[in-house]
């Protein structure tokens, strides 16, 4: 079965030229939604996707009707793959269910997984680059060292419980025994 989904980013665009391409192309079932491609979810086409069956064809219009990015559309076509269904992109002329459209989505995957390593790369980096000059990542201490000092001293007094002083300090059992630790308290 030959299966297309279009899809509009704005309630004011029209489908009409996805929709017609998509008949002409031979599509038993079209499904559609007027939704943004940056939401991750996006019930008709994962409807789409669960109705697809081993020796279907999904087609679109164009790619980016597909896919939020380049990572995104390869893991779909992977899954595709994976479950023997065939892949067409009508403007791209890209059709995986011949040798030179596997080829292309090859070379995609490759192009995806270069960029996830730069971006890996240049992350890295640029923590590196911040430590060098002092700084240092992630969240501040929910407790400063004033407040733990405070904390010792309240924790000195028997009657005082550390879920007292948790409270007291607006931070969890976990987060005080930690900023105790962290400052070399054995309370």
């Amino acid at each position: 079965m030959i299966i297309g989904y279009a899809r509009v980013s704005t309630q004011d665009q029209h489908p009409e030229l996805q929709l017609d391409a998509l008949t002409n192309a031979g599509c038993e079932q079209i499904f559609q939604e007027k939704m943004t491609g940056t939401l991750r979810e996006r019930p008709e086409l994962s409807l789409c996707l669960r109705i697809l069956r081993k020796g279907d064809t999904l087609v679109v219009w164009r790619l980016d009707r597909l896919a939020r990015s380049l990572k995104d559309l390869v893991e779909i076509i992977e899954e595709l793959h994976e479950r023997e269904i065939g892949f067409r992109s009508l403007t791209e002329s890209i059709d995986t269910t011949n040798a030179s459209g596997k080829l292309i989505f090859h070379i995609f995957g490759a192009l995806a997984e270069f960029e996830h390593s730069l971006i890996t790369e240049r992350t890295k980096a640029g923590l590196t680059a911040a430590r060098a000059r002092g700084r240092k990542g992630g969240r501040p201490p929910a407790m400063s060292a004033s407040d733990i000092k405070k904390a010792v001293a309240m924790l000195a007094d028997p009657m005082i419980t550390k879920a007292d002083v948790a409270k007291h300090f607006k931070v969890s059992r976990t987060t005080l025994n930690a900023s105790l630790k962290r400052q070399g308290s054995s309370l």
